[in-house]
């Protein structure tokens, strides 16, 4: 008996593959989740997690890695989408699956974890029309695992950053529903947000802004030209010249529900241009979101399967389903688990570290509001024009150029 107790105490042990600077594991341990292995290939990143965990192995290549240690309840893959196509396309050429998530089907072959925690991109379930997010479910229920799936916005765990990111859990004995869909607080008001300033891609403006209120839209790891770069804040009631600006990478990490300088290591110091601990930061795993799923694994609650329906063969991957056995359900689940005390983004970035958009960005990205059908904030617009004009380095004031 005294055995079984131990046993019950013993926190979740976790094993991080694809770990890149640790969001989904720093969420875990917050939640009180332990970390008994990480896995990591890019030296800055590694870098990283050496310094902030310290004590937990770090696997260098998990195309190398042949065994995970002993009991671990928990592994977790944060791995590009683009890997599990690769995976997809050759599933039905033996021995030349090229994804690297095929690493984590061998790996749970080998072991039998209680739960298995993947997180990707939105756009895992519309690449290759669905059939990779098909590959992952056949693969997983083929070794026995029921699965459920949430597409969730960061903006629920209280970070003023809109981003939006799948949630992916299976289990080959418990029921990973009640851990994905046992909350549901559904949309917020947004009069609840404030007004003083507004997120956007600067890199963009032909086909798409990221609009957000209050909030940046998503902190990337790389642009269109695969350029890390920060999104963009209007903040109208700044001085012309200090209207449209970009946040500093520690807010960025912030963003992301980090501490100031998680990212900064002597691998990252002033590296092209501070390049990547913006990717660093941009590919991470909101940590309030891990947390949020880390209390859930520790304490599963009630789900109700009448709210779902049977999806048919083929149909497109909704933003929430589960399933089992060849059949799939869709869930009406919001993005929004809960709604955690909300920090307004103005509260949350360091005012003294605002950085003017440069004269190159912002005359790019006014040129492309011009050519555009979208529709844009006059105000916004008038801003920008003005920014452009005040930026322009052969007439811009000393106090902008300094």
């Amino acid at each position: 008996m005294s055995n079984e107790v131990d046993m019950i105490k013993q926190p979740l042990r976790v094993a991080g593959l694809f770990a890149g600077v640790g969001g989904l594991d720093l969420g875990l341990k917050r939640a009180g989740l332990e970390t008994a292995m990480l896995c990591e290939v890019w030296g800055p990143a590694q870098a990283v997690l050496t310094k902030q965990f310290p004590d937990v192995p770090l696997e260098p290549d998990v195309q190398h890695l042949k065994a995970l240690p002993d009991r671990i309840d928990v592994v977790t893959a944060g791995f590009p989408c683009q890997d599990l196509s690769q995976a997809g396309r050759t599933a039905g050429i033996a021995g030349e699956q090229s994804g690297l998530v095929s690493h984590v089907f061998r790996l749970l072959k080998k072991h039998h974890p209680r739960w298995l925690v993947l997180e990707n991109v939105r756009n895992m379930l519309v690449l290759d029309k669905g059939k990779a997010m098909l590959h992952l479910v056949q693969e997983l229920e083929a070794l026995g695992y029921s699965w459920a799936y949430r597409l969730v916005d960061s903006r629920f765990t209280g970070v003023p950053q809109r981003r939006q990111r799948v949630l992916f859990v299976a289990s080959p004995t418990e029921d990973p529903r009640t851990v994905l869909f046992s909350d549901d607080a559904g949309e917020p008001d947004e009069k609840d947000r404030a007004s003083d300033a507004y997120g956007f891609y600067w890199t963009e403006g032909l086909t798409g802004l990221g609009w957000a209120r209050d909030a940046v839209p998503t902190v990337k790891g790389g642009s269109g030209l695969g350029i890390p770069s920060p999104p963009g804040i209007w903040i109208p009631s700044n001085p012309a010249g200090h209207r449209i600006v970009t946040p500093s990478i520690t807010d960025a990490e912030q963003l992301q529900g980090f501490d100031k300088d998680w990212t900064l290591t002597e691998a990252t110091t002033d590296k092209k241009g501070g390049r990547d601990r913006w990717k660093l930061v941009g590919n991470a795993v909101t940590v309030g979101v891990s947390q949020w799923l880390g209390e859930r694994l520790l304490d599963p609650g009630p789900y109700d399967e009448s709210e779902a329906d049977l999806m048919s063969d083929g149909a497109r991957w909704p933003t929430a389903a589960w399933g089992s056995n060849g059949k799939r359900w869709r869930s009406h689940a919001s993005m929004w688990p809960q709604h955690r005390e909300y920090t307004h983004l103005m509260d949350l970035v360091e005012r003294g570290g605002l950085t003017p958009l440069s004269h190159r960005a912002a005359a790019g990205f006014y040129s492309r509001t011009q050519r555009a059908k979208l529709k844009f904030d006059e105000d916004f617009l008038l801003d920008m024009k003005e920014h452009v004009e005040l930026m322009n380095p052969s007439d811009m004031p000393k106090s902008l150029s300094a």
